[in-house]
């Protein structure tokens, strides 16, 4: 299938893109390289340099690679920043978006992959997290994902959109060949932050808060491996051949981890101490976030390869120990 990953040459995309490539696939990636990296991708792979608001470029790339299905990877997710700029989220998280859609609709193509967010159920009324949870965001980030899910809804029903749409927890870890991996700037996921420290990149680590209710005082999240959510995402594609379908999947382990237990699997794989010190607990941060993911198992035939902490953190380290200066290409 001719598949176009939009955002393809970022963290997620740029994982996805090798396992559309190992399952049989032909994609093409649209990436305006704000945050995208081309060493990411490839050099094999079509790369168009691009905005997913612009119609005309979508138009064209949707009519001459004969694209079959879109997937969106290609979203503005720092949620800090989301409450301090919201009108960059939502112009690009759903205006740009909302375009992409109406290019797809014109030009026949109706089968989209959505990367959406736990971020969408806010602080949820119970864990573990399943689909049919109340969705209450706490930021114009997690809002701005919502709003792209319930556009869908209607899509779906006015116009025969097919679509899935992935709620997913912690992404980490990198490639097993340590070819690709996590390069944010600036970069705000734990993995990488506590390597870096562990390394000496950065000052200590500070982490927020050691009085909440669980086993050992810090925060409890599910780390997913980006490997097992891209092979997620495409086995979804066999669901989106009836037209108006429109399916929700959490993804994510089910097993989460506080802080301090990643801090300490950083420090197994590595054989360095990760400095920190203990800080004041951040405002909106729940005690514990982690999925039920029962629905994409039994529904996709969905297996997680990394199950445990350990060997997630182990694919992150060889991917920074193997490219301290991530991909250098900026």
């Amino acid at each position: 299938m001719n598949v176009l990953v939009v955002g393809g040459a970022g963290y997620i995309g740029s994982h996805c893109v090798r396992q559309l490539v190992a399952a049989g696939h032909r994609p093409i990636v649209l990436d305006n390289m704000v945050f995208g990296h081309r060493a990411a991708v490839d050099g094999s792979i079509p790369l168009y340099k691009g905005d997913l608001g612009d119609s005309d470029l979508v138009g064209q790339i949707l009519i001459d690679e004969k694209i079959e299905l879109v997937m969106h990877f290609a979203a503005f997710a720092y949620v800090g920043e989301s409450v301090t700029d919201p009108l960059k989220y939502y112009f690009n998280n759903v205006v740009a978006t909302l375009r992409l859609l109406e290019t797809m609709i014109s030009e026949g193509v109706t089968k989209f992959v959505f990367s959406s967010t736990c971020a969408t159920f806010g602080v949820p009324q119970s864990m573990p997290i399943t689909e049919n949870l109340p969705q209450a965001p706490i930021n114009p980030y997690g809002q701005t994902k919502l709003d792209i899910e319930n556009a869908l809804k209607s899509l779906a029903h006015a116009h025969g959109l097919s679509f899935a749409a992935f709620r997913y927890f912690n992404a980490a870890g990198a490639a097993e060949d340590a070819s690709i991996g996590e390069a944010h700037d600036p970069e705000s996921h734990l993995i990488p932050l506590a390597i870096d420290a562990a390394l000496g990149r950065r000052p200590p680590l500070k982490v927020f808060g050691n009085d909440y209710p669980t086993p050992d005082g810090t925060c409890l999240r599910d780390y997913v491996h980006v490997d097992d959510l891209s092979r997620a995402h495409i086995a979804a594609f066999d669901k989106l051949e009836t037209p108006g379908t429109g399916i929700f999947y959490n993804l994510g382990t089910g097993t989460p981890n506080s802080v301090l237990e990643v801090l300490n699997a950083v420090e197994k794989v590595s054989g360095k101490k990760v400095p920190y010190e203990m800080a004041e607990r951040r405002a909106g941060d729940p005690p514990e976030l982690y999925a039920d993911s029962v629905k994409a198992k039994d529904e996709l035939g969905w297996e997680i390869k990394y199950s445990t902490l350990e060997p997630i953190v182990a694919s992150a380290w060889a991917w920074h120990h193997n490219c301290p200066r991530g991909y250098d290409d900026k």
